[in-house]
């Protein structure tokens, strides 16, 4: 009896042990069935912030890739240009390479500063916010490398330079819309450098104008928001909208040729279950979700998506007032 009573405190020790060990269940970031086509739902240029990684995705695979081997600073913006070229900053610098990936162009932000937003003009210009003390909005000829325009961008906190700006954007009027992060408010500016529109937005990620004249703007991981010109709230999107999705970090937004918001979710690999971008439609219902973790289609972090499925669309065909 002695030895069975032995046995059985023994055998209900382990059990505890090897019970007390297991790990929690995961809780998944979205279903395990996701609606769209998966990675063939858009032709897509994507990059992203944790991972130094840009990719061109076309009929459902990724037909180029270009990693950033500089660990010290991130991808926060990139575009594809018209001719195959790759305008990025990268935190630390503003780059352009050639589609067979060779340096046309590069800028080194000088100490204390950063450069997360960039955004080409014409052929042969770019314009970039460097974070700093003071911040400024530069456009520079990167043919000549001379400066064509600069002024001083305001901030909360000079010294606080990371939290300053992360994007900008040139609307079709030729002005420019800067999403202020530390000041919580997006601010128009016109040719001149003049402060012309505002809205107060806690922490604004992006902003971007819209071809109805209203305003859609990210808030960083809080929600994805349309305002009209009086500022007005239109139309929004926030995590409580789909709750059986987990949000890490909404990032940049934009409004879809038919209509939808292509919003990004800064999702850690994990365990593989969040998904790196959603689409939904104005009534917010889900039409696409992208996860794509597993080699060789592994996209990484969704910063940015530039969609490609309208090839009329030149993200170099903009002016800034006067500047072409």
């Amino acid at each position: 009896m002695y030895k069975i009573f032995s046995f059985l405190m023994v055998s209900c020790i382990v059990a505890f042990k090897v019970h007390a060990q297991e790990k929690p269940a995961i809780t998944p970031g979205a279903p395990t069935e996701l609606p769209g086509k998966g990675l063939a739902q858009h032709d897509m240029f994507y990059a992203g912030e944790g991972n130094n990684t840009m990719s061109i995705v076309k009929k459902g695979k990724i037909v180029w890739t270009y990693i950033d081997t500089n660990k010290r600073g991130e991808i926060s913006d990139a575009v594809l240009l018209s001719n195959g070229n790759v305008l990025f900053a990268h935190q630390f610098g503003v780059t352009e390479i050639t589609s067979d990936k060779k340096m046309v162009w590069n800028y080194n932000a000088p100490p204390n500063t950063e450069i997360h937003t960039a955004e080409p003009i014409g052929k042969n210009k770019v314009l970039y916010i460097q974070n700093g003390n003071p911040a400024k909005m530069v456009i520079v000829n990167i043919q000549s490398g001379k400066t064509v325009f600069e002024m001083e961008m305001p901030v909360k906190n000079p010294l606080s330079t990371h939290g300053q700006f992360r994007h900008v954007s040139i609307t079709d009027a030729g002005t420019l819309l800067a999403a202020h992060m530390d000041m919580n408010k997006v601010v128009e500016y016109n040719g001149e450098g003049k402060a012309i529109w505002s809205v107060d937005v806690q922490s604004p990620w992006s902003a971007e104008r819209l071809k109805n004249g209203n305003t859609l703007i990210t808030s960083n991981g809080r929600f994805v928001r349309e305002v009209n010109t009086k500022g007005e709230t239109v139309w929004e999107f926030t995590p409580a909208d789909l709750p059986s999705f987990k949000f890490s970090g909404l990032q940049r937004s934009s409004r879809l040729a038919n209509g939808n918001t292509l919003i990004n979710n800064w999702a850690s690999k994990g365990n593989g279950t969040e998904v790196q971008a959603i689409e939904v439609s104005p009534d917010k219902k889900l039409v696409w979700a992208l996860r794509e973790w597993t080699p060789p289609q592994d996209l990484g972090r969704s910063t940015n998506i530039q969609i490609l499925d309208n090839p009329k669309v030149i993200p170099e065909h903009v002016h800034f007032g006067k500047i072409k």
